[in-house]
């Protein structure tokens, strides 16, 4: 306000108030408009950045200069919220339908795709990045649910095992029904296990409705031992990997290549091969989707072009092994000597699988647990 002048007495200021009443009654009114404004002056800010919020699985993972390079670019926050399983993180997408949690869902693959798509979660988007990316990957013509990335389940063997006897490697599932291949196997129960249900359709695909509990039924009695997940399958029980005696397990085509990736040392060839022959693999596609009700449409459709660019795509393969949907990503080193793909994957409508699924987990535990 600046320096005060010399002090009037009480008398004086009153005399000037009653002789001068409009003219300081309107500098009154100057004064207290100049404060009002200083005062909004100096509290106006610039309006808040928004949040995109992801709901994904526990399993996702990216780089984070990746995620900050969209934040940057859009000036905005990226929350991610990761909700368990993909089955626990679709239930809980279901659960909040009417006032959805997030903006954006990632991480429904074509085993759950069916629920997704029928519970109506999503809004279409066709993506201009969809031109980068094969038909075959794209299982949803409404444009809900985009391909991000995929990978292929199927038997892993330890080739070491393999190389000190006679026996060769299996190439087809009837190879694990011979006398020969006795207590080699172990899987993934397809109740508890996303490779386990993997693994399942492959036989229901390839054996069909009425030949695939035959095959579980021989598999039984020829030693399969069943666990409840990939890890315990993998780093407990198969010969390559931990201190178990099964040279088999159900794993992934690109695991050779983590073989290597994470090895502490530098290994000329993975201690393990896929078995990618037809009728022995299906393909796990995982689908992104703007969510209806979203808060930030917009953002949202901008965040799932983005995970289908290349920058988005080409950070996939090393953070959580799977190939990425863009056909012009660049692979690295290592996912293109040792990652494997299948050429004729086991292929299941997702409705159908949607409507015979725990049907079929059903029937398998009926005939191989009990």
């Amino acid at each position: 306000m600046g320096m005060a002048g010399p002090r009037k007495g009480a008398m004086e200021v009153k005399m000037d108030l009653r002789q001068r009443p409009a003219r300081v009654l309107a500098a009154t009114a100057v004064i207290v408009l100049c404060l009002a404004l200083a005062a909004g002056c100096g509290t106006r800010r610039e309006p808040a950045s928004p949040t995109l919020t992801v709901m994904t699985h526990d399993s996702f993972k990216i780089g984070d200069g990746v995620i900050k390079a969209f934040e940057q670019e859009n000036s905005c926050k990226v929350v991610l919220l990761k909700a368990g399983d993909a089955g626990a993180a679709l239930n809980q997408a279901l659960l909040t339908k009417n006032n959805p949690m997030a903006d954006v869902f990632y991480g429904v693959d074509n085993t759950f795709m069916g629920r997704a798509l029928e519970a109506d979660l999503f809004v279409p988007h066709p993506s201009p990045l969809l031109r980068d990316i094969p038909d075959d990957l794209e299982l949803d013509k409404g444009y809900r649910l985009l391909p991000v990335d995929y990978g292929d389940v199927c038997l892993n063997y330890d080739k070491k095992w393999f190389m000190k006897g006679p026996l060769a490697p299996p190439a087809s599932l009837e190879d694990l029904l011979k006398p020969a291949y006795k207590d080699l196997l172990v899987v993934e129960n397809p109740a508890t296990s996303s490779p386990g249900l993997a693994f399942l359709l492959v036989t229901v695909g390839t054996f069909g409705e009425g030949g695939y509990l035959a095959f579980w039924k021989a598999l039984k009695n020829n030693g399969v031992l069943v666990v409840s997940g990939w890890e315990e399958a993998y780093w407990g029980q198969f010969s390559a990997a931990s201190k178990g005696t099964r040279p088999i397990v159900v794993s992934y085509a690109t695991s050779p290549a983590a073989e290597v990736y994470f090895s502490k040392e530098k290994l000329e060839a993975p201690p393990t091969e896929a078995v990618t022959a037809p009728g022995t693999t299906f393909r796990q596609i995982e689908f992104v989707g703007v969510l209806k009700g979203a808060a930030n449409p917009t953002l949202a459709a901008r965040f799932v072009d983005y995970m289908l660019d290349r920058r988005f795509q080409e950070d996939i393969p090393l953070n959580m092994f799977v190939f990425p949907s863009n056909a012009k990503a660049a692979l690295p080193e290592v996912f293109l000597r040792y990652a494997r793909k299948a050429e004729k994957p086991v292929v299941i409508d997702v409705h159908r699988l949607e409507k015979m699924r725990e049907a079929w987990i059903r029937a398998w535990t009926d005939t191989v647990l009990r």
